[in-house]
């Protein structure tokens, strides 16, 4: 082998940087993947949300009974929060599914028509896509403010971290435009349809558009720098006053 052929310092020093580089986007990718799993419950939490409409609808199909479908919808939604309770569980996600059922179930009740146990869910979504819009044009997207707490950055994105904040303005906008997509789609339904139509499209449509949002956010987040730990400098801090007071008493 000539001097030629032999790797340089320079060589290994570059292809150590990359592999370090490579193992801290990998590392970068996995907590925002972990962030995402927590923040939005993840498979279980798909499954809460999804069950207690697929309930109603199935059983309002069979037997056209709103007090039956609607009794079954909310039993089945306590019960899943009972189950999270029982096993020490973040109940977050399924208490939101109980009081969306149960909002649904007194509307459709009071109106007697069986089509409003979905009015509320809409109404939220619509409510949750201009949130997402609304909060991206003032410049403090919704996203960042879901997840900032999540990887211990807070808002600290806002004003230290700006391509961190342009991931999460991006993020956001997604949510928005799909969830108004959503909407487009399920009112038209909700004056035209019939009950068991809007129900099994809402059904459809609850995982598939849930899915690309996340998956858009994922895309944009791996790209963006990583996060300002913002606990971790408060800690830091808190530990170099001590020290400083420490180092104070004994010169006193």
């Amino acid at each position: 082998m000539t001097s030629l052929d032999k790797p340089t310092a320079t060589d290994h020093d570059s292809e150590q940087t990359e592999a370090e580089d490579a193992q801290g986007a990998r590392a970068a990718k996995a907590v925002t993947e972990a962030a995402l799993f927590e923040a939005f419950g993840g498979l279980r939490g798909m499954v809460e949300t999804v069950l207690p409409g697929l309930l109603f609808v199935t059983i309002f199909t069979i037997n056209k009974d709103l007090h039956i479908s609607a009794i079954a919808a909310l039993a089945v939604s306590l019960l899943l929060v009972a189950v999270r309770l029982i096993r020490r569980d973040t109940v977050k996600h399924a208490f939101s599914g109980v009081f969306g059922v149960a909002f649904g179930v007194v509307f459709a009740m009071m109106t007697g028509n069986a089509k409003d146990f979905y009015l509320p869910g809409m109404i939220y979504t619509l409510g949750l896509a201009l949130a997402y819009i609304v909060t991206t044009l003032a410049g403090v997207p919704l996203i960042g403010l879901i997840l900032g707490p999540i990887f211990k950055e807070n808002l600290s994105w806002r004003t230290r971290n700006p391509g961190r904040k342009k991931a999460y303005a991006k993020a956001s906008w997604a949510w928005g435009l799909i969830l108004l997509a959503k909407c487009a789609i399920l009112f038209p339904l909700y004056w035209w349809a019939d009950t068991t139509q809007l129900g099994w499209v809402l059904v459809a449509l609850k995982i598939p558009p849930f899915l690309l949002a996340v998956y858009l956010t994922w895309v944009f987040l791996a790209k963006a720098p990583p996060p300002i730990d913002v606990f971790a400098e408060m800690e830091a801090q808190e530990k170099a006053e001590k020290e400083r007071k420490a180092a104070a008493r004994r010169e006193a």
